[in-house]
């Protein structure tokens, strides 16, 4: 073979992410010349087909953009319709939304942690492959991801794309004999959270960090789940400390009104989704911020398992900055919700509306809340008589797409430096990379092409070469 020659493997999924993509590897003398995330799902139009309808339609057109985290995109939609009117929800009514939101932290987290993450960790090609070898393990899991199932069933009408969620509250109250029983369930569900926790805090873990601002919701006295203030905790090296510190560094905080001027969209060329830039940086958005913004207003159990994890106080300063542990924080934020709805459960008092009004009214309004990956922004215009004239959606995989190619980039830099690894190798690692921040690329079908350019040569990897064809 010549320089000239290429070669290409064809073998190609990235399994165990939601969506469509690839990865283009541009590597020269030894150098990761570019590492690029591509995303090619089609664009869907949610935006545009949301303009001429009534205020009352996007929190059950918006559900559709994920069967996974559906509540996420109606709770925001809400918050930003209800802000446009100058409606505030509270009491009963705001813990209940809290309760529902809590049954898709549970659900969503559960399943990457056991479905998708897992099986990195303990040598496994899939879920089914680590249900031979961990059958008790990803049992616990199912029904720990079935509690989370029931709270949303119970509080949005049914466990897919919940339709009892509306502006002002919901259509339908549960009764305190409906809540018993999810009480109990949850109670057991805590036990499994608690041992989820310990059984990923055993996993063997790269060291490694992430360099980017950290953008998530903050609400002083509360894990801030359906509300807060935006807010931002500077990388390390705006703080010239090396990319691995982990304790909290200083924060500063905006309006969720103001997102658009300091969260800046713009089109790339290998991508359909849109790369968001925070105040001119590279940020990140989810589990990892989310620990190191409002860490400190865990519940005291979510915190002990935290600390008994290896992830130390974050009333202390703690955080984390290592993406491959992010599976650790997941699973605290999962014992956390569980608890949280316990406690939701137990404070509930029957309030005699199920809704309070939102007339409509002419104006812009913002809404933001946490969705399992990461702070999920809405905005909508619309006329006096409530017909959407503008809308804008920023989802959190689309924020958090620069800071992944970022890791991509420097996690190779890194393996090439300690030895020469093969295509298949490199493949393995990237899909990893990009699991530690569980991508929601699309709701579509799950392929990776990964290709990598070595000074003339080109291959084309799937599923880290485990399957490939010359």
């Amino acid at each position: 073979m010549t320089d000239h020659t290429s070669k290409v493997l064809r073998v190609g999924a990235l399994a165990r992410v939601e969506g469509e993509g690839a990865l283009y590897l541009c590597l020269q003398d030894g150098e990761v010349a570019e590492a690029r995330l591509a995303i090619y799902e089609p664009p869907r139009f949610f935006e545009a087909f949301l303009r001429g309808r009534s205020y009352r339609e996007p929190p059950d057109i918006t559900a559709r953009v994920c069967g996974i985290c559906p509540v996420a995109y109606q709770m925001s939609a809400c918050r930003a319709i209800e802000d446009a009117c100058g409606v505030v929800v509270g009491g009963q009514l705001a813990a209940l939304r809290r309760l529902l939101y809590c049954g898709e932290w549970i659900e969503s987290q559960t399943l990457h942690i056991y479905l998708l993450h897992a099986p990195d960790f303990l040598g496994a090609d899939s879920a089914t492959d680590l249900a031979r070898t961990h059958h008790a393990d990803v049992e616990r899991g199912l029904r720990l991801k079935q509690a989370g199932n029931a709270i949303v069933e119970l509080l949005g009408g049914r466990a897919i794309h919940p339709i009892n969620a509306r502006l002002g509250g919901f259509h339908r109250l549960p009764t305190p004999s409906e809540l018993r029983p999810l009480a109990e369930q949850l109670r057991r569900a805590r036990d499994d959270a608690a041992a989820t926790a310990r059984w990923v805090a055993d996993f063997d873990f790269p060291d490694a960090g992430c360099d980017h601002d950290l953008l998530a919701l903050a609400e002083p006295g509360t894990y801030a789940i359906e509300s807060g203030t935006p807010t931002v905790m500077i990388s390390p090296s705006g703080a010239g400390l090396p990319a691995d510190t982990n304790r909290a560094l200083p924060t500063r905080t905006f309006d969720v009104c103001e997102f658009d001027d300091h969260v800046v969209e713009t089109q790339v060329p290998h991508s359909t989704a849109l790369h968001s830039r925070l105040d001119g940086h590279r940020h990140l958005t989810g589990t990892l911020a989310r620990y190191a913004i409002s860490g400190r207003w865990l519940s005291p159990i979510a915190l002990e398992a935290a600390q008994d994890a290896g992830l130390g106080n974050p009333r202390e300063g703690a955080v984390c900055r290592n993406p491959f542990r992010s599976i650790v924080v997941r699973a605290i934020e999962v014992l956390y919700a569980v608890d949280e709805a316990l406690r939701i459960i137990d404070a509930y008092e029957p309030t005699p509306r199920a809704c309070v009004d939102v007339p409509p009214r002419a104006g812009t309004g913002y809404g933001a809340t946490e969705a399992p990956r990461g702070m999920l922004y809405h905005r909508y215009s619309m006329r006096d008589d409530g017909t959407i004239t503008d809308a804008s959606i920023v989802p959190p995989t689309a924020q958090n797409q620069g800071a992944i190619e970022h890791d991509l980039l420097r996690l190779v830099q890194e393996r090439l430096g300690s030895g020469q690894p093969t295509d298949a190798e490199l493949a393995f690692l990237c899909e990893k990379a990009i699991r530690n921040h569980d991508p929601c690329i699309s709701c579509s079908a799950h392929f990776l092409n990964l290709t990598v350019l070595r000074e003339g040569r080109s291959a084309s990897i799937r599923d880290g070469g485990r399957d490939s064809q010359r």
